[in-house]
């Protein structure tokens, strides 16, 4: 038997993922009112509209998000986004925000979803969420290319301290081609391993980013 695990927020209208960038406009283009006049009685469909930044809910970051050059959602493998096998690390919150190389020294990172639990999740949608919060130093980013992990996640608000101007943890992980999936949850269902982590998103020329329905397989 094997179970399906939500790891992904809903995003809503009016949401704020990241301050400083706009909420999604979600509302429909065709109501179910509206569309009565085309069909017979009876009939009717909802076209909903979206309107949001890339960067919204639980998302994905390809290579193109940081470099010119690099790939972006079109280009990447499906095998690079689906069923990967599974490693979650725990390092709560209350007992680091800086997650350093040694958090990870114990592990076979090697071909892994590695996704780092914090529990910074429980303060989603709430002021807390912005500051102060859980992220991967530069020497966790070099340990995690090193050791050839294959996409790196976090339940928190960014992989990287964003209290200054450089952001090393998304140049060294995108820079090798190792996906990032931020703003995670629910990883407090997870085992450590056993299972196979899933985020897709829509294939898209010319973006970096996007919101995923990330997910893991349990078995």
């Amino acid at each position: 038997m094997t179970k399906l695990i939500d790891l992904s927020h809903t995003i809503e209208d009016g949401l704020i993922t990241y301050k400083g960038l706009p909420a999604p406009i979600i509302c429909d283009y065709w109501s179910r009112e509206f569309s009565q006049q085309y069909y017979e009685e009876g009939t009717s469909f909802q076209i909903g509209k979206i309107e949001m930044v890339s960067n919204t809910g639980t998302y994905i970051d390809c290579p193109f998000h940081r470099y010119e050059d690099g790939k972006d959602l079109s280009e990447v493998a499906l095998e690079n986004f689906a069923e990967i096998e599974g490693l979650v690390v725990r390092v709560p919150y209350t007992k680091a925000l800086s997650i350093d190389e040694t958090h990870f020294q114990n592990y076979d990172l090697k071909d892994k979803a590695v996704l780092v639990h914090t529990s910074w999740d429980q303060h989603w949608n709430t002021e807390k969420y912005y500051e102060n919060y859980p992220f991967l130093t530069e020497k966790a980013a070099q340990y995690l290319k090193d050791q050839g992990a294959k996409l790196v996640g976090i339940d928190s608000h960014n992989i990287d301290d964003t209290s200054g101007q450089t952001r090393p943890v998304h140049s060294i992980l995108l820079g090798a081609d190792i996906l990032i999936v931020e703003h995670l949850c629910n990883l407090q269902s997870l085992p450590d391993t056993g299972f196979l982590f899933s985020a897709v998103p829509p294939k898209v020329k010319g973006m970096g980013s996007f919101p995923v329905r990330a997910m893991a397989k349990v078995f």
